[in-house]
This record gives structure tokens, C-alpha cells and sequence, in this order.
């Protein structure tokens, strides 16, 4: 995804893996989405979820869980 909106190459190979996804019938979560505009660039293409820091950091599960619930970490 990094180079996904200045790279001619990696843009054609983002559009082919989400064309490929949704002609096979199969959902597509794209990975290492950084930034607002590689998240529309992929919303454009179809690709509706994603995961990267755009979204959030790496966490232990149970701190996921937390913040799920909305509650307080429990230490």
C-alpha cells in the first residue's frame, strides 16, 4: 500500500487483486493502509475494510477487547 498513489505499478496491482477478489466472490480486506487517501483510493476500487495504522496500532488482543467494550484496562 505504501507506494499504492505514486507508483503506476502498484496502483495496477492493487486494481487487479480487488478485481480479482470480487470476481471470485470473496470478501477483501486491504493491509497497511496508512493514510485517508490510500483508504479512498481503495474505496474507490470497491474495497470497503481495511487494517493499518489508519485505523489503529498493533495491540495485544486483550487491550482490543477493552476498547471494544469501551471500558477501562484493567492491569
Amino acid at each position: 500500500m505504501r507506494d499504492v498513489l505514486v507508483n503506476p505499478n502498484d496502483a495496477s496491482i492493487a486494481r487487479s487483486i480487488v478485481a480479482l477478489g470480487h470476481a471470485l466472490g470473496l470478501g477483501i480486506i486491504a493491509e497497511g493502509v496508512e493514510t485517508e487517501a490510500q483508504r479512498a483510493f481503495l474505496a474507490d476500487l470497491g474495497c470497503k475494510c481495511c487494517q493499518g495504522y489508519l485505523i489503529g496500532a498493533p495491540m495485544e488482543v486483550h487491550l482490543l477487547e477493552v476498547m471494544i467494550r469501551g471500558a477501562q484496562p484493567v492491569n
